[in-house]
């Protein structure tokens, strides 16, 4: 990113109930960034200012407030704008005069930027339509359903079109802030800052395996639950739907119904998450082989395991498992 000023200034807008890593975590890659700067004997290269209507006291969704700046009105030109994020429930409306100032602001800043349900704000201010976007997982077909014009991604951690910028579930924001310290000021020096944050400079795979002690857990009653913890212990068999449903004593276009309306699966489904949930555990513990996991989780071969996980996670097998070496 060239320009003239010898900061950048990277304004983070927040609101009432605004998750607060979605603000703090970004804050701190840029401020790691100037501290790595410092103590080389450089200039800090960014000036991370907070933002709110009206300015003050702003309370986070944990309790925890921040203090903010008055919502500039002028002043933006190569600045970097980052929206945070909230339950979609608390994110500032369409009437809301602060999509007005977003709309605003995006004329002027050289990046328009989002975390997690941030992205909702620049969809409201009609700044997506059209574009690739990512947000929280759990999120995604709500802002599908809220904005079909949108090009919503499953599975980025961060994605880029044009100037906008988006970043899925809370901490992605962290990565995606990572990314802009690198193209501002170049790979070795956010690798610098990285090592400092204890942090990958681009994390392998995409947000679903971060999800991955998730995959079956979608309600704690009904048959989903009752089918679950029938399968568990039967992972490296091969089970039939029919025997499926003799176990929850249904019928198998019952047990159809019920999981998707329970859960929106089909058994085979269930059975695939439940290998890779246990799978995943498997992998976490140290000394366990991906060809152990493979043929104690019911996938035969290292090679299916290895097809389930770029499939399913996107990284493979020994790359999941080097994150908890």
């Amino acid at each position: 990113m060239t320009h003239a000023a010898t900061q950048i200034d990277v304004w983070i807008l927040v609101f009432p109930n605004f998750l607060l890593l979605d603000a703090t975590g970004p804050a701190q890659v840029f401020a790691s960034a100037n501290d790595e700067a410092v103590d080389a004997g450089l200039a800090p290269p960014y000036r991370v200012r907070i933002a709110a209507p009206g300015g003050g006291s702003v309370a986070s969704s944990s309790g925890v407030s921040l203090l903010a700046e008055e919502l500039p009105a002028a002043g933006l030109d190569w600045a970097t704008l980052i929206v945070s994020g909230g339950r979609v429930r608390d994110l500032p409306s369409a009437s809301s005069p602060v999509l007005d100032w977003v709309r605003g602001a995006s004329r002027q800043v050289a990046r328009c930027c989002a975390v997690c349900t941030g992205a909702f704000v620049l969809a409201r201010a009609g700044l997506l339509d059209g574009r690739r976007v990512v947000t929280h997982w759990q999120d995604v077909e709500a802002l599908r359903a809220e904005h079909p014009a949108l090009q919503v991604l499953d599975d980025a951690i961060h994605v880029r079109d044009d100037k906008f910028r988006t970043s899925a579930g809370i901490s992605a924001g962290m990565d995606l802030a990572l990314s802009l310290v690198e193209e501002d000021l170049g790979r070795q020096r956010a690798l610098a800052v990285a090592r400092r944050l204890v942090m990958f400079l681009k994390r392998p795979g995409g947000q679903r395996q971060f999800s991955a002690e998730l995959l079956a857990q979608s309600q704690d009653d009904g048959v989903h639950a009752r089918l679950a913890a029938w399968l568990r212990p039967r992972l490296r068999q091969e089970v039939r739907v029919e025997e499926m449903a003799e176990a929850c004593a249904l019928s198998v276009r019952t047990l159809h119904r019920r999981l998707r309306e329970e859960a929106d699966l089909t058994p085979a489904r269930l059975l695939g998450r439940l290998r890779m949930e246990s799978a995943c555990r498997m992998l976490e513990r140290p000394g366990v082989s991906v060809k152990q996991a493979a043929r104690d989780c019911g996938y035969g071969s290292e090679y299916n395991l290895r097809r389930a996980f770029a499939a399913q996670l996107g990284v493979l097998p020994s790359e999941y498992q080097e994150r908890f070496a």
